[in-house]
């Protein structure tokens, strides 16, 4: 449409306070978004099901490299949803040329979420993607300037984030009750399980076995390396640690507004020795901000309110603390062991829901809660993490450059090189 033709349109359409967005422009309130989802194994039925639930929503199409879960996720919708049009697909670049689709959804491996992202923005479509954000730190970086080249809407898939529980968490320590915080401190137990090592074979009928390695290098295909267990080998994944990162993370780096990127990050740790699993058995890692320390760390520390939860964070302050995981939290003040305090106002605007704030963002073009500008910034010490662990060497970043200060090598492993024929467009 030729400007000139769009606001004579606009301007007509106004008095009714009806607005369109489809490939570029605002969309009716009462319009449907017409949805895509890459990649259908496990999380990626639960991004189905989600969308599914919402009457503005309508399903186009559902995308796996492996046809009986692709299959089985199109029969399930087709149960669910008798009449849907959605069509199915094995190749993801098929969805993205679809003109119709406004939005696709990404659960694929990490190893794939950049180069889909990006591709999906160029081609005019909204993305919702699982976490991690990306497989390096790069990546993260072209999605970000390819989101804002395209003026593209991102929510990652953090689903925490839309909870009360953070929400109000957010609203404690910015209040300043616990006084100035220097120390936090987030944990995940547990790291990649013993995974047995069996001989490599021909992959099964039905999988696309190439188009799932995509970018990352060429190995011979081992169910064991694949599907489920891919988060634990590095050339598709970064571990326990970069799998559970930015679900704990969020709430630091929400609550506690870095007012930049750390300086120095140290990683202790202890790879895998038995087995196929090539990430950490456990990793500890000391960053340095410019306005406090975060300490992470396999094991919960030895803090009160900390004992027994798997995973959480904690905020160390000179009045108090207070201990968080995902739907509870812990206040330690002046003595008193607490759940609230109920002079603290609710701040922070609270969330309809992750998905239906992602799709509210496609309808008013308002960034999502979990947008690109504050999930990469997020992203990069988890990457970090990883690099120092695998030199075994503190690392020295400046946050303004996106570079290791003096270490070739570190820098060296902030983007993989892609297989041929991918390339990620930078």
């Amino acid at each position: 449409m030729e400007r000139r033709t769009f606001f004579k349109a606009a301007a007509g359409l106004a008095g009714a306070g009806i607005f369109f967005w489809r490939h570029g422009f605002a969309v009716a309130p009462s319009e449907k978004i017409v949805v895509g989802h890459i990649g259908v194994g496990g999380m990626g039925n639960g991004h189905v099901d989600w969308f599914a639930g919402f009457p503005d929503v309508e399903t186009a199409a559902v995308c796996d490299v492996d046809k009986g879960r692709l299959e089985g996720t199109l029969k399930r919708l087709q149960g669910m949803k008798p009449g849907t049009p959605a069509k199915a697909y094995a190749d993801f670049r098929e969805v993205l040329d679809r003109k119709d689709i406004d939005a696709i959804t990404c659960a694929t491996p990490d190893h794939w979420h950049a180069l889909i992202t990006v591709l999906a923005f160029e081609a005019g479509k909204d993305v919702y993607c699982e976490k991690p954000l990306s497989h390096s730190l790069l990546e993260g970086r072209a999605m970000l300037d390819a989101g804002r080249k395209h003026k593209r809407v991102f929510q990652l898939g953090t689903q925490i984030h839309a909870g009360e529980n953070y929400h109000r968490v957010v609203d404690l320590v910015r209040s300043g009750i616990l006084g100035e915080i220097r120390t936090v401190r987030a944990w995940k137990d547990g790291g990649a399980p013993f995974i047995e090592q069996v001989p490599d074979r021909e992959p099964p009928a039905g999988l696309d076995y190439d188009m799932w390695l995509g970018p990352a290098p060429w190995k011979p295909y081992n169910p064991n390396r694949c599907h489920f267990n891919f988060r634990y080998f590095w050339d598709y994944s970064g571990g326990n640690y970069a799998d559970f990162w930015c679900h704990i993370c969020d709430i630091v780096f929400w609550a506690m507004a870095p007012k930049a990127g750390p300086s120095t990050i140290e990683a202790r740790g202890e790879p895998n020795t038995q087995g196929m699993a090539e990430t950490h058995k456990w990793i500890d890692v000391d960053f340095e901000f410019p306005d406090f320390k975060l300490l992470w760390t396999t094991e919960p520390p030895k803090v009160p309110g900390a004992s027994g939860r798997g995973i959480g964070a904690q905020f160390e302050g000179t009045k108090g603390s207070l201990v968080t995981d995902y739907g509870d939290r812990v206040l330690f003040l002046d003595g008193k062991q607490l759940k609230d305090v109920e002079e603290v106002p609710k701040t922070t605007p609270r969330s309809p829901g992750h998905q239906r704030n992602f799709l509210d963002s496609i309808k008013s073009r308002v960034p999502t809660q979990s947008n690109l500008e504050y999930v990469h910034p997020m992203t990069i010490p988890m990457h970090l993490g990883n690099i120092s662990f695998r030199l075994k060497r503190k690392l020295r970043w400046d946050p303004e450059k996106e570079l290791v200060s003096d270490d070739a090598d570190a820098n060296a492993m902030l983007l993989r090189k892609y297989r041929a024929p991918w390339k990620l467009p930078v």
